[in-house]
């Protein structure tokens, strides 16, 4: 078949492992295997990750809500059905500091492994360089 459909009400729903944000990934549910994608809900005072990529480059872009995102020390604020392009070296997270939820859909390729399981300690400090669960100056 030359396509596949995940209809919402079927999409599962968990919360990350670091920070605990609801995020559906999307390219695993309908078997893509050349991308990343996911939607991530972000609640008022949640954060994802502050992080880089090895080769992966990422297209974010908000759907709901005002999207709140640094990348390196440039902090930006977007409306909906804006969208931003990060390249792999650079540093980037989406919090949100609003009253309101903000949605997020994130695609990524390549796809890199994101398993810090499977990392090793140097790879993990040059991809999370203040930790997994560093929150930004603005929710703390």
């Amino acid at each position: 078949m030359g396509f596949r459909v995940l209809h919402a009400q079927d999409a599962f729903w968990r919360p990350s492992n670091q920070m605990g944000v609801d995020n559906t990934n999307l390219a695993d549910q309908v078997g893509a295997e050349t991308l990343g994608a996911r939607l991530w809900r972000l609640k008022p005072g949640q954060a994802s990750t502050r992080h880089r990529h090895v080769a992966q480059h990422e297209l974010y872009v908000v759907l709901e809500g005002t999207g709140r995102v640094r990348v390196d020390e440039e902090l930006l604020t977007l409306s909906p059905l804006s969208t931003l392009l990060v390249e792999p070296d650079s540093l980037r997270q989406v919090f949100n500091d609003t009253d309101a939820d903000a949605l997020w859909l994130i695609v990524g390729a390549p796809v890199e492994a994101a398993n810090t399981l499977a990392m090793t300690p140097e790879l993990i400090t040059r991809l999370y360089p203040d930790g997994p669960k560093a929150l930004p100056p603005e929710l703390q």
